[in-house]
């Protein structure tokens, strides 16, 4: 698909609602899996015999288990208040990325044959009645293609009058592709390397101790303080888990960076595992709760095998979204830990803890040359919270920049928050086979962006998710704007932050530097 000819949307003052254009979006889907990719998952190695059958009755049996995805099956009343919030159908126009019309894609082969009126009905040949479809090899393609045109982000929830969830739907729908041979390559591939390697990009413990390593003496340059970054550290008080990004890629490396400086600052002892060398977990992506729990116990073993008593994640939106929703029930309990602590706890909730209580010393000047806005990314801003108050996932970050930037715009008001606008790669679309669907899909963030560039003359936009700042890097340049533009939240943390020792500097403390 990456070779595909396609034009990048125009950017408009306004997000327009596109007129439909059918099968705009009619293509092939994403690379499948390869026999190893799903053999190493536990799934068919190719679409096994009466697919059909048992695709079928693995719809029965994942409605069984989840009463939440038989509601939302059964409550769509085709109101269309939906139809226009999902980024991939403003960006691509086609019908069925209308979210109504991709569950529809779902809904109509349940209606079929896991309905009363359903089984009934298709007796008669009158199915269709109801919309009830038979699964055949064209709506198997049609899965295959628009439910990896859904990033799973839940926009499209926010604005359903019954709550119906999108990304259940899409979830469910690649776990039973997954179970009848037919996988994604990439999201499958990745998860394999996490349980060959304990992460995503399949680092071995001598790469990861030697860009430890070597991020250590940068800082020490940069600074003239040492600040360690600990790899399997037995008996320290916080396992850091975090994307695997974090060590090799900008602008996440600097992320890192910025981590390492706050802790060091905190005087607390940490320390990466080799075990658990990644905070994302892609068995969310494919809906499939094994891997989901294979995954997160990776981050138990590590916290029992280096006695924490404490784990905090760094910036990963959906880390972050199974973490808070589901880290508990999939590995837990977690009782071992220092319950006076929170568990689990995001990086941004430690450092904001930190400036509340003027533990770090600020340098607002050194981000001077910037004026940035923040871009809410899915998982943080619609499944989860920070902090323990309303809306934390939304005012924490935004402290944090303020604390650290003189010069901060946010964009549009029903672009950000709960209403923000997904990246356009995320929910395992972040590969180079789907960048005509992840051009398409960022259409909305960019035409936000593009808005308060031309209006505040904004320079960045900061992020906490490692999809989206990979995302952006990909994307923004084909809208003509700089790839530097986005950076990690902690980046500007590593900017702003005097370490204690740290010479020829001139800062006040936090608390009297932003007013």
């Amino acid at each position: 698909m990456s070779s595909r000819e396609y034009t990048v949307p125009q950017l408009f003052k306004k997000i327009e609602t596109p007129k439909i254009q059918p099968d705009a979006m009619k293509l092939p889907g994403p690379f499948k899996a390869k026999p190893s990719h799903q053999q190493a998952l536990g799934f068919p190695i190719e679409l096994v015999d009466n697919w059909q059958q048992k695709a079928v009755d693995a719809m029965g049996q994942a409605v069984k288990q989840s009463r939440g995805l038989r509601v939302f099956l059964d409550s769509c009343v085709k109101c269309g208040a939906c139809t226009d919030k999902c980024h991939y159908y403003l960006g691509s126009a086609d019908p069925k990325n209308m979210p109504v019309a991709r569950q529809d894609l779902f809904r109509n082969v349940y209606r079929k044959y896991h309905t009363p009126a359903g089984r009934f009905l298709s007796k008669l040949g009158l199915e269709w009645i109801i919309g009830g479809q038979e699964m055949n090899k064209s709506v198997l393609d049609d899965w295959y293609n628009y439910y990896h045109q859904c990033s799973e982000c839940r926009r499209c929830t926010v604005y359903c009058p019954y709550g119906i969830d999108t990304s259940e739907i899409t979830m469910a729908a690649r776990n039973i592709m997954s179970e009848i041979g037919v996988g994604q390559k990439y999201s499958n591939e990745v998860i394999g390397k996490v349980y060959q390697v304990g992460n995503n990009l399949g680092l071995p413990e001598a790469a990861l101790r030697n860009t430890l390593e070597g991020l250590e003496e940068d800082i020490e340059e940069e600074t003239g303080i040492f600040v360690a970054l600990p790899l399997d550290q037995v008996g320290a008080d916080i396992l850091l888990v975090t994307p695997s990004a974090d060590f090799f890629a900008e602008p996440h490396v600097d992320g890192l960076i910025g981590y390492a400086k706050v802790l060091h600052e905190s005087g607390i002892s940490w320390t990466f595992s080799t075990k658990a060398s990644e905070a994302a977990n892609f068995g969310l992506f494919i809906g499939n709760d094994e891997s989901m729990r294979k995954i997160a116990l990776r981050i138990r073993e590590a916290a029992i095998d280096l006695g924490v008593k404490r784990i905090i994640f760094g910036e990963c939106g959906h880390a972050w979204r199974v973490a808070y929703n589901y880290l508990e029930t999939l590995a837990g309990p977690f009782d071992f830990l220092d319950m006076r602590f929170p568990m689990p706890q995001h990086i941004c909730e430690f450092t904001h803890d930190l400036i509340q209580r003027n533990q770090l010393t600020l340098d607002t000047s050194r981000n001077d040359d910037k004026t940035v806005t923040f871009h809410d990314s899915c998982n943080v801003a619609r499944a989860s919270n920070m902090g323990g108050i309303s809306g934390g996932q939304f005012s924490i970050p935004r402290d944090i920049i303020r604390a650290t930037c003189r010069h901060y715009v946010d964009m549009a008001k029903d672009t950000i928050h709960e209403s923000t606008f997904c990246c356009g790669g995320g929910g395992g679309l972040l590969t180079d086979d789907l960048m005509e669907v992840r051009v398409k899909g960022a259409l909305p963030r960019m035409t936000a962006l593009n808005n308060v560039v031309e209006a505040h003359g904004v320079t960045h936009m900061a992020a906490i998710c490692a999809i989206c700042k990979s995302q952006f890097s990909k994307i923004l340049p084909v809208y003509g704007m700089s790839m530097d533009m986005i950076v990690s939240l902690h980046q500007l943390v590593s900017n702003a932050i005097v370490l204690t020792g740290q010479k020829e500097v001139s800062h006040q403390k936090n608390d009297d530097q932003n007013h």
